[in-house]
């Protein structure tokens, strides 16, 4: 009698059901994931103003900042370097590459009594923006004004608001009137001097005295005394 061997067949049978299990366990397809719309940045743009509202003292060029955090003055706290150059020499450098400022404008012209410098300021996704605001009265030692940490979060796109500067003293320098330490046309003096020799510490400027009020070594006339204020500032929010 011949036997007939099955192996072969069942070894076949099982090599399919094998083969089979396997390509059911490798299949890595995998369902395909949805588009995720990435949201457009939201642009916030505000247009300052600011007009020279005094006599006789033209301003330096604007340093003009936003920024989130802190304010770049306090009324009885020293003044920084960077505020100490501007207040004495119309620098605006050192305001400007302050590490918490995250948008500038930098003014390249001084602004002369009852004119305006007009400029843009933009960021994205940053709806808590404040902005500062700094300029010299040139005819002084180191008088400055400006608008110190405005909060712009108020404002829709749109709206406007305006404000009002003092004149303040850095109290970096002795307020003696000496042509040579007035940058500004009245004495052309140097401006900018390290040494701190009057309060260091920042107030309400008391204004000029002037020759013509008896202060006979003062390089400045009536017609640079100012009152405050002395600046008007328009903030509006175009975006």
């Amino acid at each position: 009698m011949r036997l007939q061997t099955h192996f072969p067949r069942a070894l076949g049978l099982s090599a399919l059901v094998v083969l089979g299990l396997s390509a059911c366990g490798s299949d890595n397809t995998k369902p395909t994931e949805a588009a995720v719309d990435t949201p457009e940045p939201v642009q916030y743009r505000y247009q300052v103003t600011l007009t020279n509202l005094t006599q006789a003292q033209p301003l330096s060029p604007i340093a003009g900042v936003l920024h989130q955090q802190g304010q770049f003055w306090r009324i009885g706290e020293p003044a920084s370097a960077a505020l100490e150059a501007l207040a004495e020499g119309g620098d605006n450098s050192a305001l400007l590459a302050k590490t918490e400022v995250i948008a500038h404008y930098g003014g390249e012209a001084p602004i002369s009594p009852g004119h305006t410098d007009e400029f843009t300021l933009s960021v994205e996704d940053v709806a808590d923006s404040k902005l500062t605001l700094a300029t010299m009265l040139v005819n002084t030692n180191d008088a400055f004004t400006g608008v110190n940490a405005v909060d712009l979060t108020p404002l829709a796109a749109g709206q406007s608001i305006s404000l009002y500067g003092h004149g303040y003293d850095a109290g970096t320098e002795g307020n003696s009137e000496l042509a040579q330490f007035i940058p500004g046309p009245a004495g052309m003096g140097e401006g900018f001097n390290a040494i701190r020799d009057d309060t260091n510490f920042v107030a309400l400027h008391p204004g000029v005295v002037s020759a013509d009020d008896g202060l006979a070594q003062s390089a400045l006339g009536a017609q640079h005394r100012f009152d405050n204020p002395v600046i008007k500032v328009v903030i509006t929010r175009t975006e």
